[in-house]
């Protein structure tokens, strides 16, 4: 199984319509997945139809002991949830002061049963425990940008943040993709964004470590009003406007992201 973690600092870049998209789009092309909402907003969950988790959800299964299983809940064949609310805010306060709390989600889903080809967690727009609960589970990242200056403003201290996790908590974490988001191709501001970017991580290629293997994905996601309007509608891309370039560029990415999987196997 594939572990993911769909981090960026900054908030607006992305990354929940990323992790929702993506896990559909895998879900789409015949894998089992199971996405984990760690965002107090829960707009990962909200974008899926569930907007109030009708049994536990991830506060019960950090803070509480809830299993995984208990609090998932299946969008369709392929596809599970298991969602947040607003009571996950209250998990910061509550495990600062718990003994091991940086392990309490690896334990959990360590604990789980059911078989999965992907699991995607979508974090928080901010680096607390959360979000390191997230990087010691995993064994990925993905990085959703926007080709803009201040999406790129912080990019270091949040790369800094996963190569101390990889050095002292989880020596398995990698970076292993980064996508551009809300693109449009007739800006030279997201050329020149998208050549830097391709630059930085093609040089970091050459030295070694965690962000060695990471892989600067060719789909650029286009800038699409369905992509927009999806979330109010409860819906990923694929059931809300599955012609639309929203649904074309995640599907793309899906098989990328397939490929990319491919591509270590045969090196591994």
């Amino acid at each position: 199984m594939r572990s993911i973690a769909v981090i960026n600092q900054k908030g607006g870049v992305g990354k929940t319509t990323s992790a929702v998209n993506l896990s559909a789009a895998l879900a789409e092309a015949g894998k089992r997945v199971c996405l984990l909402d760690l965002d107090p907003q829960a707009h990962a969950s909200l974008h899926l139809g569930v907007s109030m988790p009708a049994g536990e959800s991830m506060y019960e299964v950090l803070c509480c002991d809830a299993s995984i299983a208990s609090a998932r809940t299946w969008i369709n064949d392929n596809l599970a949830l298991v969602p947040a609310n607003l009571d996950l805010a209250a998990a910061e306060m509550e495990l600062a002061c718990e003994v091991g709390r940086e392990v309490i989600l690896k334990d959990r889903l360590e604990a789980d049963e059911e078989p999965f080809d992907f699991l995607i967690l979508d974090c928080p727009p901010s680096l607390g425990v959360l979000t390191i609960n997230a990087l010691v589970a995993v064994q990925e990242v993905f990085l959703p940008l926007q080709p803009h200056f201040l999406a790129l403003h912080g990019l270091s201290k949040l790369l800094r943040t996963i190569e101390v996790v990889s050095r002292r908590l989880n020596n398995q974490l990698r970076l292993s993709g980064v996508a551009l988001c809300m693109f449009d191709s007739n800006t030279r501001l997201a050329a020149e964004v998208s050549s830097d970017v391709d630059e930085f991580f093609t040089a970091t290629k050459s030295q070694g470590g965690i962000f060695s293997r990471a892989r600067f994905f060719e789909t650029r996601i286009r800038r699409n009003v369905r992509l927009a309007e999806a979330p109010s509608f409860g819906k990923s891309i694929f059931q809300y406007a599955p012609q639309s370039n929203g649904a074309e560029d995640y599907l793309q990415l899906a098989h990328e992201v397939l490929h990319q999987f491919e591509e270590q196997a045969v090196a591994a």
